[in-house]
């Protein structure tokens, strides 16, 4: 029975998914990938995981309207949302923050930024429960 940590990882981009299973795994998470918010919708409904990091520019839907969408269901509320994007301007920063997401991180990232994030959206759940 594994007792790794679920993280599940939307991204449009193939070698951002490669870069996030092999990280991810380096870290000690469990990796769950999906390559569009229609695809993480069909994965949120068979398992749960621990931290959603989420791309916010997707060819389908942005990572904004769809973490706005997860933190509106009880069933996912409660499950921290990481963005990630290539933008670094204020506004689209800002936006992340405001509609729920507890972090943000710039592409291109490394091990200790992707590292550091997990965590914070992880430490910040477990204050969250009630």
């Amino acid at each position: 029975m594994s007792t790794k940590l679920k993280v599940l990882a939307v991204d449009d981009d193939e070698s951002i998914r490669e870069l996030y299973d092999s990280m991810l795994a380096q870290l000690g998470f469990d990796p769950i990938l999906a390559r569009s918010a229609a695809e993480a919708r069909k994965l949120l409904k068979k398992d749960l995981p621990s931290v959603i990091l989420m791309d916010i520019m997707m060819p389908d839907e942005d990572g904004i309207g769809f973490a706005s969408e997860i933190h509106g269901d009880p069933k996912t509320s409660s499950i921290p949302i990481v963005a990630v994007t290539g933008l670094s301007d204020p506004a689209t920063l800002n936006d992340a923050l405001l509609f729920g997401m507890s972090d943000y991180v710039v592409k291109p990232f490394d091990l200790h930024t992707l590292k550091a994030a997990v965590e914070k959206a992880l430490s910040l759940a477990e204050r969250r429960k009630p």
